[in-house]
């Protein structure tokens, strides 16, 4: 059986994270952009890491220009707008693809495990997020227009 522990990822420094690493914490993996209307949910993103982070929560942001081309920049723009703007500290990846051909093997995997609307695999927009066990394993996705703090209660559940 497959699990986030069976995947690499970059980080926005251009170095090889396994997430074989990350078990044992909940996961919250979202695919962001900075020029976004749901951009403000960076806040949000960074309140549930400051609260739960030492209870072994983490969130894995992507940066994705598939939308919109609402993320043009480089990963030290992307970085600095992230730090200056909404004060992130959560760990951002790679700017990755999310749909198509040159999409990310993590996110694929996350869409088949956890499919949209009426069982639709592909991401439809920035900030669309998935929750990820303990164990590795997802165990929601939710749209763009649902809150962090709308997430919270479940985040609890499995920690």
């Amino acid at each position: 059986m497959t699990t986030i522990a069976d995947f690499t990822v970059t980080s926005n420094r251009g170095e090889e994270v396994d997430l074989s690493d990350k078990l044992g914490k909940v996961l919250l993996v979202v695919n962001t952009a900075s020029k976004c209307g749901f951009t403000p949910q960076y806040d949000g993103l960074e309140k549930l890491y400051q609260d739960y982070a030492d209870k072994g929560f983490e969130v894995l942001g992507f940066p994705c220009n598939q939308f919109g081309a609402q993320e043009p920049g480089n990963a030290d723009e992307i970085a600095e707008f992230c730090k200056v703007n909404f004060r992130v500290t959560f760990p951002l990846m790679e700017k990755v693809d999310v749909n198509g051909d040159d999409a990310s093997p993590l996110f694929d995997w996350m869409k088949g495990e956890a499919p949209g609307l009426m069982g639709s695999k592909a991401i439809k927009w920035n900030f669309t997020k998935f929750l990820v066990d303990r164990e590795g394993n997802v165990v929601k996705r939710y749209a763009p227009q649902d809150t962090p703090a709308r997430i919270a209660k479940d985040i609890e559940k499995l920690l």
